[in-house]
């Protein structure tokens, strides 16, 4: 099996198939961060081709200075933040304020598989988190990297990142432990 250096040498040289290889071997690693970023299957799935289409632009810009992934991941860090500083995404969250989303089947399904129910409240509390907490969590406890990686991919100090890991754990916490953040706010005023 090739590698992704190897892969990236035949692509550069018009390879198709070696792209079609490469797209492959790291779909579900870009899929599952952007979904997890944005939380609709649908956007996910449009976010993760636009990322693949910005690979395909920038191939000749990767020096193969570091893992190929993480230089992956951070198209995908990019164009998840994009999104969010888009006028669609502030569109839609403007409609969701208004009442407009209708909650998903699995939501109000009373009979939930406990384990189910705590993976759904997990992933509820992480949506919650800011942005830049979420990211962190997201990339460190679903996708493995290290807090160096994490800061190479996210343009950030190792500092701020263990911070933003711990403040978002801490947070995830006290959430999935019954406390409120907005509770928490009003006893501190």
């Amino acid at each position: 099996m090739p590698t992704d250096q190897e892969l990236i040498e035949e692509i550069i040289n018009g390879s198709q198939a070696a792209m079609e290889v490469l797209v492959k071997r790291h779909y579900k690693l870009i899929f599952s961060y952007v979904y997890r970023k944005v939380g609709d299957y649908h956007l996910a799935y449009d976010m993760t081709q636009e990322v693949f289409i910005k690979l395909m632009k920038s191939i000749t810009s990767y020096h193969n200075s570091g893992e190929f992934k993480h230089w992956l991941l951070k198209i995908a860090v990019n164009q998840c933040r994009d999104y969010f500083r888009s006028s669609a995404y502030k569109k839609r969250a403007g409609e969701e304020e208004l009442g407009t989303h209708v909650p998903s089947h699995q939501e109000s399904v009373w009979d939930l598989v406990s384990k189910k129910a705590d993976s759904e409240k997990v992933k509820a509390a992480v949506a919650q988190l800011p942005d830049y907490q979420r990211e962190a969590i997201i990339l460190r406890f679903y996708h493995g990297l290290k807090v160096k990686e994490i800061s190479e991919v996210t343009n950030s100090k190792e500092a701020t990142v263990k911070s933003r890991v711990k403040q978002g754990v801490d947070k995830l916490r006290r959430w999935l432990k019954g406390g409120d953040e907005s509770e928490e706010k009003r006893t501190f005023r």
